[in-house]
This record gives structure tokens, sequence and C-alpha cells, in this order.
């Protein structure tokens, strides 16, 4: 049997030449190769493939059997030639079935949704179909109803009705029945409808989501029952509800057409009437819509934006919740005075040495346990002028105020101001007189001082408690927790720590790890970890709370301070802290202040009428304005920093803080100072990297600060550049006119005798005559003999020559004077 016995000969396209492969066939097991030479055509065995006997082939290996001009090595190449492309194939033809395969299963898929779809779709049909006869056949049973109500009642026969009672009753007559009994009395299962089952559920319209919206029973039974009256002939009429319509400042028809449950076109309709064109898109007004809703015979209840805040709980403790709490104590009075070195302690801390030049710039909230086991809650206020807010603040949350006095210094501006702060918020006072350890103390003199401002103590017949003290040495300390523990006893301090809680914002502050930080004194209620709350314009989650000691606590109940991590936006310090129920209810009421305080902000900013505008632009145009950004560590600082830029300037400059906020310097801060061309002012805060490289290619100057001292000065400096110099004349000297030249080339000259002072070249000089300013300039020329001179002395002869001005004569009097520039300043 030859080689190429029952094989298919497969050619390449186009012919091959001599030594090119030129086709593959397999013989049984064996694969072989067909290569024509010049000389014959040879049948190749692949090497390792045995033939058609068994035998291994020795094609490659026998000289004398391989193709004449082909060496081992072209051999090789071309049978690893082949048996890539065979690899290809066998690849190719993977891939074609795979996509086959492929094609099959979108084809069966396609086919599957096809078939569903028609499946619903008759099932869809038929619900309709069955919906149908079921519609007509109570139709059907109505108006034969009908026809049964409006027959007459049929005669009774004696003799039947004799029977009927001889019978029995539930008993049937006898005999045959007639035709039409049998006629008119249906059979098993007539009367059925295949539709009594559309208002179920079936399997597949719960599976597919779908279907249409299947009525209850109940109000079938009204439809039904509606039925019935109209065969009847009775009226059928709705009941009208009356319904309660919340009414705001302003509604879309549409809208008020949903909550009256009335028709839009008829609500529309009504407003035609009225008058009024307007579409169910438009907005109208509360009078409006309220005479709608009368006349629809609904009832109005009038609310308003602000009612979001109603859900903030604003009930009155009973008696039998309220339980005893610690007092809360502000630590008030002048800088410098010891207050925070007092507090130091009484805790055993330093917080002073913490502090930027020892002064106190922060409002601090702390707690204290004293040796007797009572907790008492401090707030320590700055005694800088600048801090005004803060120590009122201080004042309003507090139960009793510690006016600290030094000694050795009396009352000073800021005492009197925390006096008055202590007054306005009707808080008990007591008096710590420190730095009683200095050789120069004088407790009596600030008891003395003190009666200047209506603070009458105890040693002067008064009910305001003195204690002198000193922070350095301790000596008064007890007496004064002694004084604090029995104000706190006679006011009765109690709270509800079963409630929602509520607090207020001693300080806020945006942490670069932390986010938005708010020191919050809670005083009612208990603020837990987890709560909603709102806070001003702000609102949040409790995510944690730490207490003074930097460590996390659970909850924090009446008089506890705590900081407050969660909130969205930082909060102004100040703020009342309020725990509502939801978030929703949080973002509802935090956005609605926040847009009163916009409105508020834009009704301020604008000018009533076009005279009040054209003013205040003429004001704007004679005041130079310094603008600054300022970005402090905390929001109490900030807004002791606007204030007291606030304060400085005059008629003439001012300073206008365009931006202020708490973190750290940004890009965005530097883009809106290279804007307005105004310094960035950092108050213990640093710029980041990328506002440090945008600040030094715009060239905006940034300046940082710690001590509000130096950056009050320096601001106050730089506004002082912005006034204009003072001009001061100096008189130097009178001259006499003797005698009036005229000289070709120069003009009129005349000839001086300085009476008074000197006669400069330089200087400026007014004619005078019968003491009546007639001309003021400059001289053009002033000569002695007939010489140039810059001055000449008193008692001396000169020629003087105005410069554009030749109206002189005899007797009139020259003055001569200079004028001097003088820098102003601020005070």
């Amino acid at each position: 049997m030859s080689d190429n016995d029952g094989k298919k000969t497969l050619g390449l396209r186009g012919g091959a030449r001599p030594g090119q492969v030129k086709q593959s066939f397999s013989h049984g097991r064996t694969k072989n190769v067909v290569v024509e030479t010049k000389r014959k055509r040879v049948v190749v065995p692949k090497p390792g493939a045995s033939s058609g006997g068994g035998k291994t082939s020795s094609v490659a290996g026998d000289p004398k059997k391989r193709p004449a001009g082909i060496s081992d090595a072209e051999l090789e190449r071309r049978m690893k030639a082949l048996q890539a492309a065979k690899a290809r194939e066998s690849e190719e033809a993977e891939a074609r079935a795979a996509e086959e395969k492929a094609r099959e299963e979108e084809r069966q898929r396609r086919r599957e949704e096809a078939e569903a779809k028609e499946r619903e779709e008759r099932e869809r049909e038929e619900a309709l179909k069955a919906k149908a006869e079921e519609e007509e056949r109570k139709k059907r049973e109505a108006e034969e109803a009908k026809t049964v109500a409006k027959q007459p009642t049929p005669a009774v026969d004696p003799a039947a009705a004799q029977a009927a009672e001889q019978r029995g009753p539930g008993k049937a007559p006898s005999g045959p029945r007639k035709k039409e009994d049998r006629q008119a009395r249906p059979t098993k299962g007539a009367g059925r409808d295949d539709g009594r089952r559309s208002g179920k559920l079936t399997l597949n319209q719960a599976l597919r989501g779908g279907g249409d919206r299947q009525r209850s029973v109940a109000s079938m039974r009204r439809k039904q029952e509606r039925a019935r009256q109209k065969a009847m002939g009775e009226n059928v009429e709705r009941e009208k509800i009356i319904r309660d319509v919340q009414l705001p400042e302003a509604i879309v028809v549409s809208e008020l057409a949903v909550r009256m449950a009335e028709r839009v076109a008829d609500v529309v309709k009504a407003l035609m009437n009225m008058g009024m064109m307007v579409t169910q898109n438009q907005t109208i007004d509360a009078d409006t819509a309220e005479l709608i809703i009368e006349e629809f015979g609904h009832k109005v209840v009038r609310v308003s934006d602000a009612d979001v805040e109603d859900v903030i709980d604003q009930v009155e403790d009973k008696e039998e919740d309220l339980v005893a709490r610690p007092p809360v104590i502000t630590i008030m009075g002048h800088v410098d005075h010891g207050k925070t070195s007092l507090l130091d302690a009484i805790r055993n801390a330093k917080v002073t040495a913490g502090e930027a030049g020892g002064i106190t710039q922060h409002i601090g909230a702390y707690q204290v346990k004293t040796d007797s086991g009572a907790v008492l809650s401090f707030l320590d206020t700055p005694g800088h002028a600048a801090f005004t807010s803060m120590r009122a603040r201080g004042a309003q949350v507090t139960d009793i105020v510690v006016l600290v006095v030094a000694a050795d210094d009396a009352v000073m501006p800021q005492t009197i101001e925390a006096i008055n702060h202590a007054k306005a918020a009707e808080v008990p006072m007591i008096v710590a007189i420190n730095k009683c350890d200095k050789p120069a103390a004088n407790p009596d003199q600030v008891r003395t001082e003190l009666l200047q401002h209506e603070v009458i103590v105890e040693k002067m017949s008064g009910d305001v408690q003195d204690v002198e003290v000193s922070a350095v040495t301790g000596q008064g300390l007890d007496e004064l927790l002694e004084a604090i523990a029995l104000q706190a006893e006679i006011l009765e301090l109690k709270a509800n720590p079963n409630r929602a809680a509520s607090g207020a914002v001693i300080e806020a502050q945006l942490d670069v790890g932390r986010g938005p930080v708010a020191t919050v004194l809670v005083q009612n209620g208990t603020l837990k970890q987890g709560d909603i709350f709102v806070v001003g314009e702000q609102y949040g989650k409790v995510r944690a709370l730490v207490n003074d000691k930097g460590d996390r606590v659970k909850e924090a109940g009446p008089s506890v301070p705590v900081e407050v991590l969660g909130l969205n936006g930082t909060p102004e310090a100040g703020d009342v802290l309020n725990v509502v129920e939801t978030e929703a209810q949080a973002r509802e009421i935090a956005a609605y202040r926040e847009q009163a305080a916009k409105d508020k902000r834009a009704a301020a900013g604008a000018a009533t009428t076009l005279e009040q505008m054209m003013a205040k632009a003429k004001a704007d145009e004679d005041v130079a304005e310094l603008p600054i950004l300022v970005k402090a560590d905390v929001q109490g600082s900030a807004e002791a920093i606007v204030q007291a830029m606030e304060k400085i300037g005059n008629d003439e400059v001012r300073v206008r803080v365009l931006h202020y906020g708490v973190g750290a310097i940004t890009e965005s801060d530097i883009g809106l100072a290279e804007a307005s061309n105004a310094p960035v002012i950092g108050f213990n805060v640093r710029a980041n990297a990328q506002a440090r490289s945008s600040a030094s290619q715009k060239g905006v100057e940034i300046r940082y600060y710690s001590i509000i001292y130096d950056l009050v000065d320096d601001v106050k400096a730089a506004a002082s550049g912005l006034l204009s110099a003072e001009v001061r004349e100096n008189f130097i000297g009178y001259a006499e006119i003797r005698e009036v030249f005229k000289v070709s080339g120069v003009g009129r000259v005349a000839g001086c005798l300085v009476t008074e002072g000197v006669a400069r070249r330089s200087a400026g000089v007014r004619l005078l005559r019968d003491n009546v300013v007639i001309h003021e300039g400059t001289l053009k020329t002033l000569k002695r003999f007939k010489d140039e001179v810059k001055e000449v002395q008193s008692g001396q002869e000169c020629g003087m020559a105005f410069e554009n001005y030749e109206d002189i004569r005899p007797g009139d009097v020259i003055e001569i004077f200079e004028r001097e520039e003088v820098e102003r300043t601020l005070d």
C-alpha cells in the first residue's frame, strides 16, 4: 500500500519551489511530510513518529533516504516550521469552536427571553380578558337587579299559600316543574367567570414585580355598593373630607393641590376665576393660597420656615427628674493678674507655660475634683482687651464668676469689663485678690477701688465674698474652694441627665488630623457617643468625646466640658448644641440657619436707597483701606483678632478683613490674597507646603504671630503708612520791598530789605499787601548785589523776583516760609 492511499493531497497555493514543504498528511498514527526536490517528490516521516508497520523512520538519519540537497539543519528547521503551523491551526480551530459555542449560547438566551416575554404578554392578555369578563358579568348582574326591582310583586294564590303551609317551611312543591323554572335555574358551574381569580397574585406577577395594580377587597365592595345604589336609582354622593392644610409663606400650585387632595386642574380653575392666570408649576403667596383652601372647604394651618427648629426639645423638666450637678466657675480679670496661674495652682497643672508670651489667648475648660470630693468645672478666659467676646461667653454659661484682681495692680480696665459682664449675666461673684505674697501687695486698696464699681465685699460690710490668695505659695486656695462650694450650695444647681443633651460651644477649631473640633460645655442632659446634633449652622454625629485630660469618654453629663468630634464644619464660638432624633432633621435645621444668616448678611450689606448707596460709595472713596486675611488656630482667637482689626483706623484709613477662618493657611487663601493685594496673617498656624510655594511665586506676604499684642501693633503700623503725611509750615523770615526795578530778560525785580529771619532761594513766599495775601509762590531769583545767592540774612538788602508774577509794589511785605511733612500714626 502506498503512502498516500486513501489520503487527499493538499498542495500549497501557487505550487512549491524545489526543496520546499509541499503538503502534510497522516498515515495511520504517523504524520508525514511531503518534500519536493529537483529530482523527486519524497515523503518524510515526522521525527520520533512510528511508521505504519511500527518501525522507526530513518529518513532524517539515513543519508540515502534523505532528499538530495537538504541538510539536517534545514530539514529540522522545516520540521519546526511545520509544527508551529500545525499549532496555530489547532489554536485557531479551538478559538472558532469557542466563538461558535458563545454564539449558540447567545441565540439560546435570546430565544428564552423571547419565550418569556411572549409568555408574559399572553398572561397579561388573559388577565385583561378575565377582567373585562368580570366587568361584563357585574354589569349584567346590575341590570338584572334593576329589572327585578322594577317588576311588580306577583299576587299570592290562597290555595298555593295553604298548600305551602301544609308542606312546611323549606320544602319544595311537588309536581312537575315548569319549563321556565328549569330554564331560569342555572346549571352547576354556570354563571362562574374565569376572571374570578384575576385579582389574586400569581407567581409570575410576584417574580417579575410588575403587572397591573389590583384593587383591594374593600375597594371592590365600595364599588359594588355604588353600582347597587346607582342601579336602585339612589343619589350617590361622596363624603367631603375636611383636611388641615399646612401653608408656608409661599407654595407651588401643584403642591397645594396635593396637600388638599384635590385635582390640580380644579385648583388652577379656581385661581383663574380669581383673576390669576397661573400654571401648576408657579408659586403663589400664602394669602392667595389661604383663599383657595377656604374655597375648597379645608382648614388652613399657617407654618413658617422657622418651624423646622420645633423638633428641638424645649420641655420643662419635672422636679423629681432633677439631680445635683457640679457648678461652672469662670475665672475673669485683667491681663497678667494671675488667672491661669491661680487655676494651675488649683489643678496642679502648668497651662501658663504653654501659652505664648505667658498670657492666655484661648478660653479653656477644665474639671477639678477637690480634696473634699466636690467636682468643679472651671472656665479660664483671656484678659487681653481683644478677647471681649470670649469673656462675654464665659459669663453667659457660668454659674459663679471668680474675679481675680492683683493686689499690687488694683482695678484695671478689663477688671471693670469683667464686673460688667458678671452683672449683665446676673451671676454671683467671688473676688480673689491674687499676688498677696508680693511686698507691694495692698488688698485694702483693691477693696476700696471695687467700691467705685458697686462691688462691696464682705470685709467692707457687703455681700460679695473676697479671698486673699497667692498662686505661687498656695495661700488661700482652700478658702477660695470653700467659698465656691458655699456659693454653689446656695444656688442649688440641678439638671436632668436623662434627656436629650444641650450645651454651649466654648471654643472651636479645625484640627489637621481630627477635622472640626468643638469644646462644648454640656448644660442639660447627657451627650453620648453616636448622638446626632445640630450646632449653629453646622450639624454632625458624635464620633468621639475627649475630656480635659485628653482621655476618650463614652458620655458627658451636665456641667462636663468635652471636645466633640464629628462635625461637618467649624461652628461659631457661643453657638448652642442640641441633640435631635434624625440626621435629616439636623441637616434641615442647619440649612435653614445657614440661609437665614446669609439673608441677614445680605440685608445688612445692601443699601436701601440710591442716596445711601451713593453716599456709601463716596465715603469709601475718601477712606484708604488695608485689606488682610486672618487664619487662627481656634474660632475664638479669630473672632477676637477681627474685632481688634475693626477698631484700628480713623476717618481716613481703616483695616478690612477680607476673610478669616480656622486652620492652616491654604493655597486658596494665597489666591484670594493675591487678587486683593493683601497680606496673610497666621495666628498660631502655619502655611502648608503648597501655600508657601504659591506665596513665593505670587509675591504674597505671610506673617506669623503667636501674641496678639504684636499682631495688633504691626497692623496698626501698616495702616499708619496709608495716612497722608501732615504738612507743616515754618515761617523763617520777612522782607520789605523798598523799590521795584525792571530788568531786561528777568522782568520786575523787587529791591528788598530782610527785616526778620532769613530769606532762602528754595523757600516758599507769600506777597502781603495791607496784611492781605495776594500771591503765593516761589522765587525765581535771589541776588545779593550782582551775585545769585542761596540765602540772605536779616538786616541785609537783596533782590527778589517771583516766578510767573510781576504785580509787585513798594511797601509790600514778602513772607518767607518752608514746608515739612510729618508722618502721622494711628493712636
